[in-house]
């Protein structure tokens, strides 16, 4: 009787319990918005290659829209940087393959803190009538400041890069990578905007017109846009065709261990481009007017070591057509380039391309005093590599080649200026090895794929451990290698000259949505100020 008593006590004491409805309730209110931004994020991620899920991008960015609306600014950057966490982790991971999850983590922190700026800035404008068009412009601003700092920039990732099989894509056509990047953001923003009257209406609130047509136009806007940009997209052979050889010569293993291999990974393209020329000489392949060897194809400089310069001699006589070498030149100031070196037949080396845009922390080390008190690693950075300073085309066999070495395709200068210097057909020469059978190839892959609507080009992608391609005009991937094997491609390719509006356009179209970014800002700002004196 005594405990029955002291019980019933106890319970009047603490009061009514919460029904666990409410408990629920009050849970999702607290921690619904950051979990539902980072499983945005993971979404978006899984929109980009090697999966050809791209239409998960609109949900994703209608799943962050849902997450920001009506939140603080702090608030903004906190659920921004859960999203690029969510985002980028999976994406980069690629990046400690080798080295371990150090790079990989602090690259993706790093990165995310670009995407937690634009989670704030939506935050401000998001009670701004018209939030889709700030939020994708900001978007934009946001992929623009990550391209360029810090270290000259990283824009891998953007969003562009993982709609080559998504409807948008013609876009690229039109106004570039931050035009297609920006429809995609329009459009799930769009979505969410769409989805939240429709809830309201449910509720038995009123219908805004006006946030209904701007969620409409927003969704629609995009989607009309693409269809209406398709005839840009063409892969008709206005200059002609070539016949281009990719080569794949494959190294002895994955890994950085693959750089103590040099000269075996010489000798292997050499062996494949002669493998192909038997095979020519035999009917059993097309001649082709030029060929294209992978970045790193030859660590060897041909230029001060003769053996190195008579076996690429030989393989070049051998298939009797000019050859672009991917080597490792020493100038003779000392300095170290990532060059493409034109070889002809009967007169030898012609012509060089020295890589611009080189990667930070693979070659070269920024800061490097700093950066060695905390890795031992930099010492496998003996020297650094030193930038070109002009556009890589190359004339072979009476053809325009432009040259984007590897990382240079996820930059969109790099590209624009083979073009606008007159390329007919883009070579994106590439080493993959480094980062064995990691998404980071297609992931790449994928930027040729873009880079070839955006320019109105046919994009050749030799690689030296794969996967290596030929891309029409059109983004179509028609022949590609399987990684790690020895291979060569050979087609016949359509040359074309006519620009894109986003050839011509160049930077403008980016610089016109930073403006509009900015001036979504200034509003919001500007409106809460007022509010406040009020």
């Amino acid at each position: 009787m005594t405990a029955t008593t002291t019980s019933v006590d106890e319970s009047e004491q603490l009061g009514p319990q919460p029904e666990p409805e409410a408990r629920t309730a009050r849970l999702l209110r607290r921690f619904g918005p950051a979990v539902g931004a980072a499983l945005s994020g993971v979404l978006l991620y899984v929109s980009f290659p090697p999966r050809t899920l791209w239409w998960l991008a609109v949900p994703a960015f209608a799943g962050l829209a849902w997450c920001l609306r009506g939140c603080s600014w702090k608030a903004g950057l906190g659920l921004g940087y859960l999203f690029g966490l969510g985002f980028l982790l999976p994406l980069l991971v690629w990046t400690g393959v080798e080295v371990g999850p150090g790079p990989w983590l602090a690259l993706a922190a790093i990165e995310a803190v670009f995407i937690a700026l634009v989670g704030a800035g939506i935050a401000t404008v998001s009670r701004l009538p018209a939030l889709p068009l700030w939020a994708a412009a900001l978007w934009t601003a946001g992929e623009a400041a990550r391209a360029r700092v810090p270290f000259n920039g990283f824009p891998w990732g953007k969003v562009a890069f993982g709609q080559a099989d998504g409807v948008f894509l013609p876009l690229a056509a039109l106004g570039g990578t931050p035009v297609l990047g920006f429809a995609v953001v329009l459009c799930g923003f769009g979505l969410a905007e769409a989805v939240r009257q429709v809830v309201a209406v449910r509720r038995g609130g009123g219908l805004r017109r006006g946030a209904a047509v701007a969620a409409a136009l927003s969704v629609l806007v995009p989607v009309a846009g693409a269809f209406a940009a398709k005839p840009l997209v063409s892969d008709d052979a206005e200059d002609g065709t070539a016949t281009v050889a990719a080569i794949q010569g494959n190294v002895p293993r994955a890994g950085l261990a693959f750089n103590a291999q040099r000269r075996a990974v010489l000798d292997h393209h050499v062996r494949e481009t002669e493998r192909l020329a038997a095979r020519v000489a035999q009917g059993k392949a097309p001649q082709p007017d030029f060929v294209l060897w992978p970045e790193n194809s030859s660590d060897i400089d041909p230029f001060t070591n003769p053996d190195a310069r008579g076996v690429i001699d030989g393989a070049v006589k051998a298939i009797g057509v000019p050859l672009s070498v991917g080597g490792v030149v020493e100038s003779k100031d000392g300095k170290l380039y990532n060059e493409q070196i034109l070889w002809d037949p009967d007169k030898g080396p012609m012509d060089t391309y020295d890589k611009r845009q080189i990667q930070p922390f693979g070659e070269y080390i920024p800061l490097r005093s700093v950066v060695g008190v905390f890795s031992s690693e930099i010492g496998k950075v003996r020297q650094d590599f030193s930038r070109g300073s002009k556009p890589g085309v190359f004339t072979m066999a009476g053809t325009k080649v432009g040259i984007a070495t590897c990382y240079e395709a996820a930059f969109d200068w790099a590209v624009r200026d083979t073009v606008t210097h007159g390329a007919q057909l883009i070579s994106v020469p590439s080493n993959n090895a480094t980062f064995d059978r990691s998404e980071m190839t297609y992931q790449q892959l994928a930027m040729s794929r873009i880079r070839a609507v955006e320019h109105s080009r046919s994009v050749v992608v030799p690689v030296t451990s794969g996967v290596s391609a030929m891309i029409m005009p059109d983004g179509r991937i028609t022949q590609k290698t399987t990684w790690f094997t020895a291979d060569s491609l050979v087609q016949k390719m359509p040359l074309r000259s006519s620009t894109t509006p986003a050839t011509e356009l160049g930077i403008l179209p980016e610089m016109v949505l930073v403006l509009v970014a900015a001036g979504g800002l200034g509003w919001a700002v500007t409106a809460r100020v007022r509010s406040r004196r009020s």
